[in-house]
This record gives C-alpha cells, sequence and structure tokens, in this order.
C-alpha cells in the first residue's frame, strides 16, 4: 500500500535539516519502496506492506538512528489522503491553496483544545484533520498561530492545500 509521510518541522529554519536524497536513500535502504519526496519540507510517498503505525514507527526509527533527528511523524494510507481530497469542506469557499491549510493530527483532536475563530477565517473540523481557510495568509491571520501554540493533538503537523494536492496525485504516479 501507498503511505503518504509529513514530517514536522523539517528544513524549517536552521534546524532538522535534511536533504531530500539522502531522506529516500535512508528509506530505500530500510526497505520502503518507491520512495518519492515533494519539496524541501518533509513530504513523502512510500510502498510499504505493513500498515501506517509501523510506517511511523519505522521512519522516526530512521531519522533519530541514521540522521539524528528527533522529528514528529504523521502518516496517512492512499486511501485516507483521497478521502481528505475528495471530501474537500471549503471547496466553495477557499480561493487561493496557498492560503488554505490541512492540519493532519496523530489522533483524534481536542474539541476543547480548538481555538476561537473569527471571520474571515474559517476551521472545518474532521477527527484526524482540521481544514483551515485564512484568506489574509497565514501570518495575518490568527487561526494558524493559535493552532500552533495550542495543538488540538500530541503531535500535529500541517501543508497548504497545494501540497496536499500534489501529494494525491504522486499517488496516482
Amino acid at each position: 500500500m501507498q503511505f503518504v509521510v509529513l514530517l514536522r518541522g523539517v528544513n524549517v529554519g536552521a534546524n532538522n535539516r535534511i536533504g531530500m536524497g539522502e531522506l529516500r536513500a535512508g528509506l530505500e535502504d530500510a526497505g520502503f519502496a518507491n520512495v518519492r519526496t515533494l519539496l524541501q519540507s518533509g513530504n513523502v510517498v512510500l510502498l510499504h506492506h505493513g500498515d501506517g503505525q509501523e510506517v511511523e514507527a519505522r521512519v522516526r526509527r530512521i531519522l533519530t538512528e541514521r540522521f539524528g533527528l528527533g522529528v514528529d511523524v504523521v502518516v496517512r494510507d492512499e486511501d485516507a489522503l483521497r478521502a481528505i481530497v475528495a471530501d474537500d469542506p471549503l471547496a466553495g469557499v477557499a480561493t487561493d491553496g496557498s492560503r488554505r491549510f490541512v492540519v493532519f493530527c496523530s489522533e483524534q483532536h481536542d474539541p476543547a483544545r480548538l481555538p476561537e475563530v473569527a471571520p474571515p477565517e474559517q476551521l472545518v473540523c474532521r477527527p484526524m484533520e482540521l481544514h483551515a481557510w485564512c484568506p489574509d495568509g497565514m501570518r495575518d491571520g490568527r487561526l494558524m498561530t493559535d493552532l500552533g501554540r495550542r495543538p488540538p493533538a500530541p503531535v500535529t503537523t500541517f501543508r497548504n492545500w497545494n501540497t496536499v494536492m500534489k501529494l494525491a496525485s504522486m499517488l496516482d504516479g
């Protein structure tokens, strides 16, 4: 089965630096197949015969042992990522994929930890993902900052909609 592996906080600033070629080689050496990366921010599509929990644990171990990186990892299998794209709860609202985000949670989010949302921003909650529309951008709005300060799940990482769509298209190629 194909999996999408999302590394949190990789190649942001001076910390947790890793080349995508090195990452691909490390994952292939560990037995993952058809390893492909997108951008420099820790987006990986790969094949594996286990389940998502096994992929997450193995990737985390490789990152620690081979690269000395203690970064969080969130994994979705191909069916889950396709369902996220098909669901598309902001389809009629969000007009710019670079200002629209999916927050991927390691487990079901805690509704008590969700921030107040002020227009024009919007937040649509699903059990394992949050869909955020930040029409003024991530830096000029409060929503993404608030989600970062008080994450709704033990591990969260976000990708803009353009990246989510590219990852989905990689599942087909």
